[in-house]
């Protein structure tokens, strides 16, 4: 179903080092990993200068922002520590800072301390997929930093997640404690806040289409919502299919997703991701 003309209000731009982020209309986050453990890599290298190049890539092709991973969380991999984070990706973040210095860039990390050392570095946005779960720390950190805060649910741990995940109702317990972590994120004073469903981390497949069809409701939060589905096993699993041939289900997952209210599509595929949104608008 399409909710586009009955979707609720969210804040329409995000605030980071005195620069505005205009997300009124959907936009793509471009996915660049620092690590070669990663379920897909687009058959890309790790190394600065690759993901130097591949940025600039993203950029052409219409992406709004990047983010910048350093630690796999595909199901079964085992959380690092914040030095190793670090030694990832802080040389690409200062590589992509100094060549493209207008770029938005986002880190993906649950560590507090590589949260502050890339915001030092030029990163403009903390993506946690703990929710501020996993480092007791990162709440009150990001507040310190007053940069946005993107806030996903995850079951459990990524090396254990996907171990027969249970819920009585997987919308409302997603629901609830997304909204919880909006408080807790509020209350500490931070004021930019985008709230992840949690594609493929700790659900089933038909948790995760649960989850897509009633993403609409999320908005009640007030709330920009990050949808993550690019080739992820929610439409591998169905399509039997790896990875890498699940671009044609990504685009049918993103425009589910834009019509549910999605205002920002994570994608590993910008220039396809972006011929969905200028369909959406022509809706």
């Amino acid at each position: 179903m399409n909710f586009k003309n009955t979707l609720l209000p969210i804040e329409s731009t995000l605030q980071s080092k005195g620069r505005l982020l205009d997300i009124s209309q959907p936009v793509v986050m471009g996915i660049l990993n620092a690590t070669s453990d990663s379920f897909y890599n687009k058959g890309q290298d790790s190394d600065k200068d690759s993901l130097l190049r591949n940025a600039e890539k993203m950029l052409n092709d219409g992406a709004a922002l990047l983010d910048i991973g350093g630690a796999s969380t595909k199901p079964g991999a085992a959380m690092i520590d914040a030095g190793a984070e670090m030694e990832r990706v802080i040389p690409v973040i200062e590589a992509i800072r100094k060549s493209l210095p207008q770029v938005w860039l986002s880190v993906d990390t649950y560590n507090a301390a590589t949260a502050r050392a890339a915001v030092g570095a030029g990163a403009d946005i903390i993506n946690d997929v703990s929710g501020g779960s996993y480092d007791a720390d990162m709440i009150s950190t990001v507040a310190e930093l007053k940069v946005p805060y993107i806030a996903m649910h995850m079951q459990g741990r990524p090396e254990t997640m996907q171990q027969d995940p249970q819920y009585d109702n997987v919308v409302t317990e997603v629901f609830h404690y997304l909204k919880n972590v909006c408080h807790k994120c509020s209350d500490a004073g931070i004021t930019d806040i985008i709230i992840d469903p949690g594609f493929g981390f700790g659900k089933t497949v038909q948790h995760n289409f649960q989850l897509l069809n009633a993403m609409h409701s999320f908005r009640i939060l007030g709330r920009p919502v990050l949808a993550g589905l690019s080739r992820k096993s929610m439409i591998c699993k169905p399509l039997h299919v790896k990875p890498e041939h699940a671009l044609n289900g990504t685009t049918a997952l993103h425009m589910a997703a834009l019509q549910q209210g999605a205002s920002i599509l994570r994608a590993h595929d910008v220039k396809e991701a972006m011929e969905v949104i200028a369909l959406y608008e022509q809706f």
